[in-house]
Formats: structure tokens, C-alpha cells, sequence
């Protein structure tokens, strides 16, 4: 049977604080090349600061630590200054007909930290001026990063190391205009309430050069998307709240030649917010806001020790199925950070996971699939997330019938199907080796949509994004991803 979707126009959403000159400047940096360095000089200049910046990470038992401690009592591990962030246990349960509960270790973090990029015009085009920056939970080492990646713990100079480059420009209101200023969550199932303040700010006079930063424009941010953990997760949430389409929602320029010309015309349609949509934005946030008002998931802190289902030896704290993540520990010596050499906790997931949006065209629009997802981590239990998110390891033991939804439909699709597909790593300063297979697939069916689900444009999600605690942090990595492909 065919959905039966009745598509309206609906007036735009303009972003609070942007202009219609704001947002086609926008535009034009996310079309544009740079005068400064080409595509091809970036790569470059890349490669030679990973040739620079060494950072040497390396597993360690527990006993090793400096200056972080297990709790005599509770078990929580935690820094001495009673600072940065704990691992702490966490109790939740869901109520309904099939309650379910469980418990285990997460981390807590209660402070606001800073991500933001400065940007600038140059030659008439917005720039943003992006770091090589090392994380020790990283991959591959190396990645882009925004101008400032920072805790409270950070740039308040508990670690007792240097300051944080270039912060200036996002605490005084004389050195910059804001373009983009929203509170945004992190992973929900890994972090206890833990937020970030995303910003863009507009540099006002002349910003100091250094070595380990560069300007390029958003196009050539946006194409870097394409290479497997290149751009780290936290260039990836800010330029999420960047709306990129031209305020008048114009075409103009772009090929519906072909399958793959007709795909990128649906997407920057869906990137207006004057495009017709499947649902306006005052539904979608009745039928979101009724879902939290009925939510029926409760969480709380509790001691580490007593968490069920989990042991803790010399060098991990795990589950006893081997699944999910485990606690480790790590020692970090690196050349160009404001600390020189450190020892932390990482969280290191067991497997790959896949964050996958299925999307399909509605009307000539662009759509994806989004769901309210509940993570026992997030201030309102509830937010926009991807169709897919898991790691189809901790599933594999499973039925079919009581896998993930969507799952299976998206690790089957054929390769034209796929819009958007890369390995991106989650937050680096946190996770050890978390990696995700990031999807775009579209769909020319019509499945069956659970009430949890909801098909939404771009624009749409965009707009939610101006404010906190709608779309988690999978949600927006995926949404920059999928503007890659624009």
C-alpha cells in the first residue's frame, strides 16, 4: 500500500539571529572554493602536520594512573582535583507493558564546554579557520577539529597547562559576532547529561596566524566530510547548526541529470526550509513533545560497585558478555597540547557501529527517516536520532525479529542507493577507537512507520538545531555528513 503523505508549504523557519545576507553568505562559502588554499593544498598541509604533531597513546592498567582513584566506597573513578569528568554507575528502567532495566558504568561530566569555529571573510567568502589537532582516543591520530574544542576544566587551566588558543574570540563580545550559539548534547548512552555549547562565531579584526590551524571555506570543509576519519565529531555538531540553503530556496545551479543529479536536486530542496514537507514543524513538535510528555524512562546516578553485569580487573572495567564498551586506561605523551603527558580513563566500545539515515523522496524533497530515541544520558530522555543507531555486535545473538529496526534494510542496500557512506570516529578526547559506518540510503518503498519515527527534511532538523536537546549527536554528525553529498 503507498503512504498517503500530504505535502504542504509552509512558511519559512529563519534561524534566530541569522539574516537573509547571513545565510547567503553561508551558502556561498559552502559552494566555494578558497583563494587562500586549494582542496589539494589542505591535503598537504594535513599530511605535514601529521608528520609534526606526534602523540603517543598507550594501554595501561589502572594502577598507573595519575591522579585518578577508585572511590574506596562507591567505586567511582575519578580525578583527584574533582575535576574533568568520573565514571560513575547508572541504574535506568522503562516502564510499559515490556519494562526493561539495566544498569551500568557511564560517564559524568556536569560542565559546559566550549566547540566553535571563528570564521572570517576573505576575498568576499567566509572562511573558517580549522585546527590539526591529536586526540589520544583517535584512530588514526590526526584529525580536522574546530577552532576550539575545550572543557571548563580545560580552559580554566586545572590541567595546569597552557591557555587555549584563539578562546578569546568566543568569551569577549568584542572580539567576534555569533552566528551560531546553542547548547547540544553528547552520546546519551556514554554520558550522563553531558552538554556542549556549539558556536560559530564571526572574528572582528585581525585573527593571529599559527601553524597547527588553517581558513577554508565550508565547501571545502564539507567535501573533506567525504574521507573516512578525516573531520572529527566535533566539527562535525557545529557545522550541524549551520543552515547552508540560500534563504530564497533556490536551485539554481544544480543538475537533476541522472539518478545521482536528481538525488543532489531532492537534497537541496529538503535544505529549504520553504520546501513542502511531509509534516510542518508545529506537528512534528506536537507529536515529539507528546512522546516525552508520555515517556515512561527514569535514570539516576549510583555507585560504580553496584552496577550488575559488570567486573572490573587490573586493566578494564567490562560486561561480562564481552559486548557494549569497557573502561580502560591510558598513558598519553604529546608535543604540541597544552599538557606535554597525561594519564586518563578512555571508554572503548566493542565493535564498529552504524549510524544510518534511510531517506527517500517525497514530493522531489528529500526526507529521512528520524526517530525519538530515549538514551538514559540525556537531559530530556528523549531526542531526534538517526533510524539506525547501534553496533550490530551487541545484536548478533539475537532473532531477526528482535534486531534493530531498519537495521538489516540498511546494511542490505545496493550501492546506488547509497548517498552518503564513511567510517567516522566519535569524540576522541573521550572514547578509545570508537568508530561508526555513517549512511545515507534512500528507499523507494514505502515501509511501515512505527510512531516513534517521523519523516522530516533537512531544513526541518536544521531548524530544531537552533535550540537544545532535540537531535542527538549522531543525528547532527549524520546531517553534516549528508551536506557533504550537496
Amino acid at each position: 500500500m503507498t503512504q498517503a503523505i500530504m505535502s504542504r508549504k509552509h512558511p519559512a523557519v529563519p534561524p534566530d539571529g541569522l539574516d537573509a545576507p547571513d545565510l547567503r553568505r553561508i551558502a556561498e562559502s559552502a559552494a566555494a572554493d578558497s583563494g587562500l588554499l586549494s582542496l589539494g593544498g589542505v591535503h598537504d598541509w594535513f599530511e605535514e602536520r601529521r608528520k609534526a604533531i606526534r602523540m603517543d597513546v598507550r594501554r595501561i592498567p589502572f594502577a598507573e594512573l595519575q591522579r585518578w582513584g577508585f572511590h574506596p566506597v562507591t567505586g567511582n573513578l575519578a580525578h583527584d582535583s574533582g575535576r574533568f569528568f568520573t565514571v560513575e554507575g547508572l541504574r535506568a528502567r522503562s516502564e510499559g507493558p515490556d519494562p526493561v532495566s539495566w544498569s551500568q558504568p557511564i560517564m559524568h561530566q556536569p560542565e559546559v564546554g566550549f566547540l566553535g569555529i571563528l570564521v572570517k571573510e576573505f576575498d568576499g567568502v567566509l572562511h573558517c579557520l580549522m585546527q590539526a589537532k591529536a586526540e589520544p582516543g583517535n584512530a588514526e591520530g590526526l584529525q580536522l577539529s574546530p577552532t576550539v574544542q575545550a572543557t571548563r576544566s580545560n580552559y580554566t587551566g586545572v590541567h595546569e597547562g597552557s591557555a587555549v588558543r584563539y578562546l578569546e574570540y568566543f568569551t569577549d563580545p568584542g572580539k567576534g559576532r555569533p552566528l551560531v550559539d546553542v547548547l547540544q548534547s553528547e552520546h546519551g548512552s556514554w554520558f550522563f547529561r553531558k552538554r556542549n555549547r556549539n558556536l560559530v562565531v564571526e572574528a572582528v579584526g585581525d585573527v593571529p596566524e599559527h601553524e597547527d590551524y588553517r581558513w577554508l571555506t565550508l565547501g571545502q570543509v564539507r567535501r573533506l566530510l567525504g574521507v573516512p576519519d578525516l573531520v572529527n565529531m566535533d566539527t562535525r555538531t557545529v557545522l550541524a547548526c549551520l543552515p547552508v540553503a540560500p534563504p530564497d530556496g533556490s536551485l539554481e545551479g544544480v543538475t537533476t541529470d541522472g539518478s545521482r543529479g536528481a538525488a543532489v536536486a531532492a537534497l537541496t530542496a529538503s535544505l529549504s526550509a520553504q520546501a513542502p514537507a511531509a509534516h510542518t514543524l508545529p506537528e512534528l513538535l506536537r507529536w515529539f513533545n507528546g512522546l516525552r510528555a508520555r515517556s515512561e524512562v527514569a535514570a539516576q546516578l549510583v555507585p560504580l560497585t553496584s552496577v550488575d553485569g559488570w567486573v572490573r580487573d587490573t586493566d578494564e572495567i567490562r560486561h561480562t558478555s564481552g559486548r557494549h564498551f569497557a573502561i580502560v586506561a591510558v598513558s598519553v605523551e604529546a608535543g604540541n597540547r597544552e599538557v606535554k603527558g597525561w594519564t586518563q580513563p578512555l571508554l572503548s566500545p566493542r565493535g564498529t557501529g552504524v549510524v544510518a539515515f534511510l531517506a527517500k523522496r517525497i514530493d522531489g524533497v528529500l526526507h529521512v527517516l528520524a526517530r525519538a530515541h530515549p538514551e538514559p544520558g540525556y537531559v530530556d530522555l528523549i531526542e531526534l536520532a538517526p533510524t539506525v543507531q547501534c553496533v550490530p555486535d551487541d545484536h548478533a545473538h539475537l532473532p531477526p525479529e528482535q534486531r534493530p529496526r531498519f537495521l538489516d534494510q540498511v546494511l542490505a542496500a545496493r550501492p546506488e542507493q547509497i548517498l552518503y557512506d564513511a567510517v567516522q570516529s566519535e569524540e576522541g578526547g573521550r572514547f578509545y577507537r570508537a568508530l561508526s559506518r555513517y549512511l545515507v540510503v534512500e528507499t523507494d518503498e514505502d515501509p511501515v512507520v512505527p510512531d516513534d519515527y517521523r519523516w522530516m527534511t533537512v531544513a526541518q532538523l536544521v531548524a530544531l538545531l537552533q535550540h537544545s536537546n532535540y537531535c542527538n549527536i549522531q543525528a547532527r554528525s549524520l546531517i553534516a555528513c549528508l551536506q557533504s553529498v550537496w
